[in-house]
């Protein structure tokens, strides 16, 4: 290495062929490029690179370059990159036992000890089960590593180009085990998570279907009168003509309206929108614009295209991008379509060598839809960087418990990419078994997921709407639909919390206990903003009705949201439910934001507020605006004391609502605020645990206080939930005899014993044990 070809910047230290930019102090650049030819532009994957300078000093000697930053060590020969030319060595412990040096080249596997922990893939297609994930940004390796040498160039106007000659451009995070730390610093480089129009938060209805517009509207008629909210209507394929002429080839790509279905879409559309729902339809733009659709003279004559002959899609045109925003997509939209649910199957080439065609769609979709106010598709992955294009599809799953199953894990371990907003079909899409209690889990898990889309293919028998499943289903699953709605000030609050901060609304564990081994060892349970949901998916067993899941409950005390039951945190556990409950638990102290009345409007902020309290002291914060595309950002911050039997809430920073607070458990209570003083009322809730009501009326939200006195908590009676479990129980009277006589005379561990020598079915055992360990 000649030392007299070295530059040294406050950024970094370059030579001829190459260069070394230090962006933060654990986040490195490193460039090869033969003619020193090097990018300072926007590519597909970076969009800035302006960070401040961090502080390093720079080592030279005659064949090596040392630079030292607080967290890095990194050592290169001036060369090509090569494995023993180039190592970065991380100087702080990670999870690695012997600590953490790359070598060029080396990839650090997705793997049994968490190395690299995992990312997300482009699709579920045709998936049953479990597949293999792409590697993420985080592992307990301490190091990640993003090759963007294949990536293309962006002009001024975000059109894609080639770089001038091959070379290397990969970027080094070397975070150890502060993952939301590499998330953040990600999302600076890349660009940050978007916001989402609200609507996308609520439930959502979607089938593959051959619906008239009177039969949607029928459709929508049952669910309203069910009182379902619904806040997204989807189109599949069939909104458009499908029986064409078999020498255009299928009828999968179209763009004009079938008639006989919609005489009249404009008044459909607008029909929706007065229900108050957002408008998506599918789309598959592989076939191009063929000869029978409507819009095909004013395309086939701006691209010179003659004899009726097909205009081939080809998304790296600019001319054919033009026409097909211009002419094909922006009329439909005029006409009340919302966004677009872009179906692309059709592989990864373009004309464009590196360009894959569905980037582009996504990138150009997005962007255009950005005219019309905050930016929506709803499309599939298509590599780092896709965040920033929500939302994301992901695919036509079987319909088994093996694929529930691989969901949680699967949505959770997105965040590791940045990859927030992932979307599913609820129930599974095609093939499998049709079950009610597998449809019931699957809804309860897609209301605490991203997005709550139900959907399935074409079968007269995948129908999913509640009233088509027996009891209890239907009721259990029109039930959590409810919840989801009220749960949006929550999840809207989560979102605006990933666009400012980078943090993820659906996350594993170990973000937050990155140095805890427990956080890793049950890959489904995954953080819902504070609350830890443990998803249930295997069906329940025949004798008890119950499931059992097994979860570690982090450090602190834990309250289930749906029953109330309080948990010691920091243990390893296995928690038992029937059909009806589904395990998710709130930190002690949560204060937990819900719209009052869950069939109000979503696309506007709740007139009416609920406050579940749960025991402790904590702070929380509501995030509202006004849905525009900069929108300001209105932050109510609530913080909820404890001082023995007495507790306040204070609010500030919003406005005049109707206020109603819940405490979780209590039973009875008086609440005193500037207004004057009362008693509660017992919280009658279809679903939530048993709480106690003070219904405020309205109150100024910018400076609030209220006080809440002479509480009183429900007594625990575990030996009645007991009873109650055996009752329930379809085994031999006489062994539920002998097991309620050991809990009557028993407790702690020599009930325990008593119970396992009676040789009870385990998931009853295990309920009764969770239960003992829970209360003596």
């Amino acid at each position: 290495m000649d030392a007299t070809e070295l530059e040294v910047s406050a950024a970094g230290v370059r030579g001829p062929q190459w260069r070394i930019t230090l962006l933060t102090d654990r986040l490195v650049r490193l460039e090869w490029q033969e003619a020193g030819f090097f990018a300072d532009g926007p590519t597909q994957l970076v969009v800035c690179r302006d960070f401040p300078a961090p502080t390093f000093r720079v080592d030279r000697r005659a064949d090596q370059l040392r630079i030292i930053t607080d967290y890095l060590e990194i050592n290169y020969d001036g060369r090509e990159f090569s494995s023993a030319g180039l190592t970065i060595r991380l100087r702080h412990a990670a999870g690695a036992l012997h600590g953490t040096t790359w070598h060029y080249g080396q990839v650090i596997p997705v793997d049994q000890w968490h190395s690299n922990l995992g990312g997300t893939v482009r699709t579920l297609d045709m998936v049953d089960g479990e597949i293999p994930l792409d590697p993420g940004l985080v592992g307990r390796a301490g190091v990640g590593v993003v090759d963007d040498s294949a990536s293309l160039l962006l002009d001024i106007d975000g059109w894609p180009h080639p770089r001038r000659g091959p070379g290397q451009d990969l970027y080094f995070f070397g975070y150890g085990l502060d993952y939301e730390g590499a998330l953040r610093d990600f999302f600076r480089l890349t660009g940050a998570s978007p916001l989402v129009p609200r609507y996308t938060l609520g439930n959502w209805w979607s089938r593959y279907w051959a619906y008239s517009a009177a039969e949607y509207q029928a459709l929508l008629d049952d669910f309203a009168a069910r009182q379902v909210p619904l806040s997204v209507a989807v189109l599949d394929m069939d909104w458009h003509l499908t029986d064409i002429d078999p020498a255009l080839g299928t009828g999968w790509t179209g763009y004009t309206w079938n008639r006989e279905l919609f005489p009249d879409p404009p008044a459909f559309l607008a029909a929706l929108h007065a229900r108050g729902l957002a408008v998506c339809l599918n789309v598959h733009p592989a076939d191009g614009i063929r000869r029978h659709e409507a819009v095909y003279p004013q395309v086939a004559a701006k691209l010179g295209v003659e004899n009726g002959d097909t205009v081939p899609f080809d998304i790296a045109d600019r001319d054919f991008v033009a026409s097909y925003f211009a002419d094909v997509h922006r009329p439909l939209e005029d006409e009340g379509v919302d966004f677009w649910w872009l179906d692309w199957q059709q592989g990864t080439h373009s004309r464009l060598p590196g360009l894959d065609p569905l980037w582009m769609l996504n990138h150009l979709h997005y962007r255009d839809s950005q005219r019309r106010g905050r930016g929506l598709i709803f499309s599939r992955y298509a590599g780092l960087g896709s965040h920033r294009y929500p939302l994301g599809f992901s695919g036509d799953t079987i319909i088994t418990w093996q694929s529930l199953a691989f969901q949680p894990y699967f949505t959770a371990t997105a965040a590791n990419v940045g990859y927030f907003w992932w979307s599913h079909d609820i129930g599974g899409h095609m093939f499998g078994k049709r079950s009610a209690q597998l449809q019931t889990r699957w809804l309860q898990l897609g209301v605490f997921s991203p997005i709550n889309r139900l959907h399935s293919t074409s079968s007269p028998f995948a129908a999913k709407m509640p009233w088509v499943f027996p009891a209890p289903h239907q009721e259990i699953q029109e039930r959590f639909l409810r919840l989801r709605h009220r749960l949006i000030p929550y999840l809207y609050t989560l979102m605006w919390h990933a666009h400012t901060d980078g943090r993820a609304p659906i996350a594993p564990v170990y973000h937050r206990w990155a140095n805890r081994d427990d956080a890793y060892t049950h890959r489904n349970s995954y953080l819902f903003g504070q609350l830890l949901v443990v998803p249930l998916t295997q069906p329940v067993d025949p004798v008890t009705s119950l499931v059992g899941q097994a979860t570690w409950l982090p450090p602190g005390t834990w309250f289930d949201v749906f029953t109330g039951e309080r948990y010691v945190g920091d243990q390893h556990l296995v928690l038992y439910r029937p059909l009806e409950r589904y395990p998710v638990l709130a930190p002690a102290g949560t204060i937990l934001p819900l719209a009052s009345e869950p069939t109000a409007a979503t696309h506007a902020h709740p007139a009416a507020l609920t406050l579940r309290l749960f025991p402790g002291s904590g702070r929380t914060q509501l995030v509202e605006d006004d849905g525009g595309t900069d929108p300001v950002a209105a932050t109510i911050d609530f913080t909820w004391r404890w001082e023995d039997a007495t507790a306040t809430l204070t609010a500030s920073g919003g406005d005049r609502r109707t206020l109603t607070l819940e405490l979780v458990g209590a039973t009875g209570g008086r609440a005193t605020t500037a207004a004057g003083s009362w008693r509660g009322q017992p919280a009658t809730d279809e679903l939530l645990a048993p709480a106690y009501r003070f219904p405020l009326g309205q109150v100024d939200l910018a400076d609030f206080t209220v006080q809440l006195t002479e509480v009183a908590w429900q007594p625990t009676d575990w030996r009645g939930a007991a009873f109650a479990l055996l009752e329930t129980a379809e085994i031999a009277l006489t062994s539920k005899e002998r097991a309620w006589a050991a809990v009557q005379q028993l407790s702690g561990a020599p009930l325990v014993a008593a119970l396992a020598a009676l040789s009870l079915p385990p998931s009853l055992h295990g309920a009764l044990t969770e239960l003992i360990a829970n209360h003596t």
